[in-house]
């Protein structure tokens, strides 16, 4: 085993080096993971270039899988040669939502890319417990997908979306796109996508969505209520991060309907009172979701985001529209930060 690795460590706001650095020591209970695939995230341009990480110098990336090539004394050696994705999220175990599984509102988390080292170097250190190993029909691309897909799964379980409801998702990226596929496995009859004149739509016509809106060139509230006969969605979805659109989607949503708010938000939201009304006079259900779940149940996220990969329920391939090597990452990152053209996910890949 090689005692340096390849990574891109930020140093500081702004400041990310392609670097020589040493292999990850294992600590009790972790196994070294050579790092096959790695998706950027969209958290992780303001992490990169606004933010910063929770201490620096630290590798960010939280989206991967990979190949387990060690293990610590602690853990079984058999798992050396899994194929696996990892569930980014290091719960501490002991507080009140730890103690009833719900691991991803765990008070005292850490977490892989930003609380710790991460993913965008040759290997990553990670529990064993955090391991999702990997069908073998999963490639390590789609297998890096299986956070933002359990990210969607996770926020739509969140509602109760019934077959044959009508969905309306702002946002068509990669959470966008991956919500508007559980949406139509779960049996919805019609999913409205609402993007601008940055949005990807030749993925989401890829994926087989027709009805798509630039918002800036018609008025998405009344396209939607067109497309409703005047009654609005069953469920309106905010996958953006902004006031505008989760007014939109208040607008949007049926009497008696729901909102689910997904997007991370890039400033304060200041709600217009008429658009705060909608939740009151419509009787609206806001529903929140954070991360994704990853327990002993059948109900865990991930188990369930591998199996419809394995079985071709979710195509995660379609929303892969860039590729660099892990020396690229800075390129990955510019496009995406700059919008130079439009992209869904920006996949980092390693051989």
């Amino acid at each position: 085993m090689k005692q340096t690795m390849m990574a891109n460590v930020l140093h500081g706001v702004g400041d990310l080096r392609y670097e020589e650095v040493p292999v990850p020591a294992l600590k009790p209970g972790e196994v070294l993971v050579k790092v096959r695939a790695a998706g950027i995230c969209g958290s992780d341009i303001p992490r990169v270039f606004v933010n910063g990480t929770y201490h620096f110098p630290t590798i960010p990336g939280h989206e991967f899988a990979g190949e387990v090539v060690a293990t610590a004394p602690d853990v079984d050696d058999s798992l050396v040669g899994l194929r696996a994705a990892v569930f980014p999220l290091i719960p501490c175990m002991a507080c009140s939502s730890c103690r009833e599984g719900k691991y991803e509102m765990c008070r005292h988390y850490n977490y892989l890319g930003s609380r710790c080292d991460g993913a965008f170097a040759e290997y990553v250190a990670a529990p064993a417990w955090n391991l999702a190993p990997l069908p073998a029909n999963v490639s390590f691309e789609q297998a890096a997908m299986c956070e933002p897909i359990a990210v969607a799964l996770h926020a739509l379980r969140h509602t109760n979306l019934k077959l044959g409801d009508r969905v309306v998702i702002y946002g068509p990226g990669t959470i966008g796109g991956l919500i508007a596929q559980w949406c139509r496995a779960a049996g919805a009859t019609e999913v409205l996508l609402v993007g601008n004149s940055a949005s990807n739509f030749d993925t989401a016509k890829a994926l087989g969505f027709e009805k798509l809106l630039n918002s800036d060139k018609a008025d998405p509230v009344e396209w939607v209520l067109q497309q409703t006969d005047g009654m609005g969605a069953d469920l309106a979805v905010e996958a953006v991060g902004c006031a505008a659109t989760f007014c939109s989607c208040l607008l949007s949503a049926r009497p008696g309907g729901s909102v689910l708010a997904v997007g991370n938000p890039h400033g304060d939201y200041l709600l217009p009172r008429d658009a705060y009304w909608q939740i009151l006079r419509k009787q609206l259900t806001v529903h929140g979701t954070w991360n994704s779940g990853f327990d002993s149940s059948d109900k865990n996220d991930w188990r369930t985001v591998l199996a419809a990969l394995s079985a071709g329920q979710i195509n995660a391939d379609a929303l892969i529209t860039h590729r660099f090597d892990l020396k690229g990452l800075a390129d990955g990152l510019a496009l995406m930060r700059d919008a130079a053209e439009p992209f869904n996910k920006v996949m980092i890949c390693m051989d």
